[in-house]
């Protein structure tokens, strides 16, 4: 009989390694479209989340995406869980099992310490006017800048528009770091770990990834909410999650138990 050589070649995407005792649920999806179904692949005490791929279709869509990261959101709501590379795929069912073993002794500390344990970001972003007005408070030299160029036509005022920016960029960023190491000093104490992440906006106040142990969410939801209540009408405060220790992965390799 022969072959039918236009079918796609599959593959298997590797999303994420648990515990083998864990199984996904019916309502587990990954990549695709229709979405395929998510199953595992184990090996000894270990069990890799996967789904069957096309060879032929390019990953990294949207919607691909987002299934990835949900899946392993939903998963690190119940069970520990060890993210993979977005895109990793390999032939079939053997090579996982072969890599499982190969890595066998650097995944299992890494669960042991995941268990329990979910990824937060703390954001904290702040009010454009209300920073503003604290520089000015505090820089006399801002202050007079933002005189001379309101007093006068905007042409003839480029050289002060951009020393005024500058010293207000260098305001923000030195208030940034002041309110990072308040956040780091208070919330370090209540969680197992924290990353301090570069800011993604000008107003960024606060970018920090941290790692909560379930049982301790009520100590951290109260040292953000104090935080919160210290600093309103100047930051906005915000907490995402909870999802998979994306930040924490490599660091807790570093530090795994010998």
């Amino acid at each position: 009989m022969a072959t039918d050589t236009t079918a796609p070649r599959v593959g298997m995407m590797l999303y994420g390694v648990v515990p083998s005792d864990v199984e996904p649920t019916g309502s587990a999806q990954g990549v695709g479209n229709p979405p395929a179904d998510v199953t595992t692949v184990t090996e000894d005490d270990l069990a890799a989340l996967v789904s069957d791929v096309p060879l032929d279709r390019p990953l990294g869509r949207p919607d691909d995406l987002t299934a990835y990261q949900r899946l392993l959101d939903g998963t690190a709501a119940v069970a520990p869980v060890l993210p993979v590379r977005f895109g990793t795929v390999l032939r079939d069912a053997e090579a996982i099992r072969q890599l499982l073993a190969d890595q066998h002794d650097m995944i299992a500390p890494l669960l042991d310490r995941l268990e329990g344990r979910v990824e937060y970001v703390v954001r904290g972003r702040y009010i454009e006017n209300a920073v503003l007005a604290e520089i000015l408070d505090t820089d006399a030299d801002a202050r007079q800048l933002r005189e001379y160029i309101q007093e006068r036509p905007e042409q003839e005022t480029t050289q002060q528009r951009m020393a005024l920016g500058e010293r207000i960029n260098g305001a923000i960023e030195a208030m940034r770091q002041a309110d990072t190491q308040t956040a780091v000093d208070r919330i370090g104490k209540v969680v197992e770990d924290l990353v301090v992440a570069e800011p993604t906006h000008d107003l960024d106040a606060v970018h920090l990834p941290v790692l909560v142990e379930q049982a301790h969410r009520a100590e951290f939801d109260a040292v953000l909410a104090e935080l919160a209540d210290g600093w309103n009408g100047r930051v906005e405060m915000r907490s995402l999650g909870p999802s998979a220790p994306y930040d924490f992965v490599n660091r807790l390799a570093l530090t795994r138990d010998d």
